[in-house]
């Protein structure tokens, strides 16, 4: 029997043929690998933080008030001069009596005349006292020794004695009301004297009572409330002095951050203006808290935070009284701790809602499985987290210093998803 032999091009063609044919569907059918971008678990220094806006202030701030009123002098000092305490800043001319209308003049002019009246009659009294304490003291001096002797009685010695010691606090309440009444005559002459008109020919040269308003401690003039001459009430603020040496800063905090500040905490100062990183720290926290309405309309609870600069005077002596800062509160710090970016954490599947954002379990990353090879693929691995910051999570278990995860996961990624690595952070 002779066998048939089939030509060898079409052997070749056929399995060929075949191959494509099964390349075809191969491809159609396979997977399409994912373009994802990675990062890599790393051991790193990690720190919490958050940021608020706040601003400088001074530690002592002084208001100077006018302590009487009157007609105030112009100042001639400038926001930002030194001055040293006890230095003058400012005069106060006393405000003069008001003129006298001939209805108050007639009136004080009666008064001086009723006390000069009150006076003469207070003199009367004087030297009737005087006459009574003189008879009185006449008789006590008979009836002493005729009393020795027997030829007065006990009791007209006593009464005697009872009306010298009467006519003696007579006499001394007699003297107090013409001393009294002497005052009186000069309290109506000066209500008089001070309603007239000072006349040219003695007063001409008379220079006006000036009272000095000096400072109660060395600093700068930061404020000049009144500049010209002018009439000012008592407790009137003039000027407003400190010394910007002695700065510190207020932030007003949420409720829900301040909790997590202690004093003594390290805080950094952003944006203020300068070349350099200014450091601070938490000197209190205020314990009463009150609400603000945010930019955006939201009620908020908030609380002050008061710190001092760390950093020294000379890197930040351009500062100033009420001047704009950023600050960023360091609530924890670790040396080293393995971290991954918080964009690769998402929900483990199943987890539930008893796993709160801020619980350690619950998350899980993609790790990237077999990243030198052809074909990587994504794992989903369940992680433990400890710290967070702006943009990294510690990770206390679960992932390896150097494996890969998968960075902003969508829904197209799943449990061993062919990767295309497209770039990493």
């Amino acid at each position: 029997m002779t066998r048939r032999k089939f030509p060898t091009s079409k052997i070749l063609t056929t399995v060929l043929g075949l191959g494509a044919a099964f390349a075809l569907v191969f491809f159609t059918l396979r997977e399409d690998a994912q373009l994802v971008t990675t990062a890599k678990a790393v051991q790193a220094p990690l720190e919490v933080t958050f940021t608020e806006e706040g601003k400088t202030r001074l530690k002592q701030r002084y208001l100077i008030a006018a302590p009487v009123s009157g007609t105030l002098r112009r100042i001639t000092l400038q926001p930002g001069e030194r001055v040293r305490a006890g230095d003058a800043l400012a005069y106060i001319e006393p405000a003069s009596a008001a003129l006298l209308d001939v209805r108050s003049r007639s009136q004080a002019q009666a008064q001086v005349r009723a006390a000069q009246a009150a006076l003469t009659a207070a003199q009367q009294h004087t030297a009737a006292a005087q006459a009574a304490q003189r008879l009185a003291r006449a008789d006590l001096d008979r009836l002493t020794p005729l009393q020795a002797a027997g030829a007065a009685s006990r009791e007209q010695l006593d009464q005697a004695l009872t009306r010298a010691d009467t006519t003696r606090a007579n006499l001394a309440a007699a003297r107090a009301e013409e001393r009294s009444a002497q005052e009186r005559i000069r309290i109506a002459q000066a209500q008089l004297l001070e309603g007239q008109n000072p006349t040219p020919a003695t007063n001409a040269n008379a220079q006006p009572r000036a009272l000095p308003i000096t400072a109660p401690a060395d600093g700068l003039v930061l404020r000049r409330l009144r500049e010209s001459a002018a009439p000012v009430a008592a407790g009137e603020t003039l000027l407003e002095i400190g010394d910007p040496a002695e700065l510190e800063i207020e932030v007003e905090v949420l409720s829900a951050d301040a909790v997590r500040l202690t004093p003594g905490m390290p805080a950094r100062i952003l944006r203020w203006g300068g070349p350099h990183t200014l450091h601070a720290r938490v000197r209190s926290i205020e314990p009463g808290g009150f609400t603000k309405v945010s930019a955006l309309g939201v009620q908020e609870q908030r609380t002050r935070v008061i710190l001092d600069f760390d950093s020294p005077r000379s890197q930040w002596a351009a500062l100033g009284d009420a001047y704009r800062v950023d600050v960023e509160f360091i609530t924890h710090q670790l040396p080293s701790a393995l971290q991954v970016p918080g964009s690769a954490l998402f929900r483990t599947p199943g987890a539930g809602r008893a796993s709160a954002e801020g619980d350690a379990g619950g998350w899980s990353v993609y790790r990237v499985d077999g990243p030198q090879s052809r074909e990587p693929r994504a794992r989903a691995t369940p992680v433990q987290i400890g710290l967070r910051s702006d943009t990294s999570v510690q990770i206390t278990q679960g992932l390896g210093e150097g494996e890969l995860v998968i960075l902003q996961p969508d829904d197209q990624i799943a449990e061993g998803t062919r990767l295309t690595i497209t770039g990493q952070d």
